[in-house]
């Protein structure tokens, strides 16, 4: 069982700069896929950027490649996503989730454990 927090999610001007948090608990990240959500108003959830630490691959969404970077920090058992040069169609609240392996790492249903979001507000 693996328990998911998010937190760093706020209000920037675009071009500005994000760092959010997910914090784990009752396993580590280290036998996990962790992913990256995000899901704007009226819209469809859409995937942003997954890392698989058994190997350290990463993959990321379209949108948000180049400008977003995902991390972790072993001992705080805690994924990062760093988030430069927002724009407002960032805008969303964003949702830590994982899984086991790196198989359809996009589709969100494959997904046992998530978090509860954490809004980011990106203003013109």
């Amino acid at each position: 069982q693996v328990q998911l927090v998010e937190s760093g999610g706020g209000l920037v001007q675009a071009g500005g700069s994000l760092r959010l948090s997910c914090a784990a608990s009752g396993r580590t990240f280290s036998d996990h896929v962790t992913t990256w959500f995000r899901q704007a108003p009226g819209k469809e959830r859409e995937f942003v950027a997954a890392a698989d630490w058994s190997d350290g691959r990463t993959l990321y969404g379209g949108s948000v490649k180049g400008r977003f970077t995902i991390s972790r920090d072993n001992a705080k058992n805690t994924v990062y996503l760093q988030m430069n040069s927002l724009k407002p169609e960032d805008t969303a609240v964003y949702y830590c989730a994982a899984k086991y392996t790196f198989q359809r790492v996009a589709d969100g249903g494959e997904y046992s454990y998530w978090g509860q979001g954490t809004q980011v507000t990106v203003s013109s």
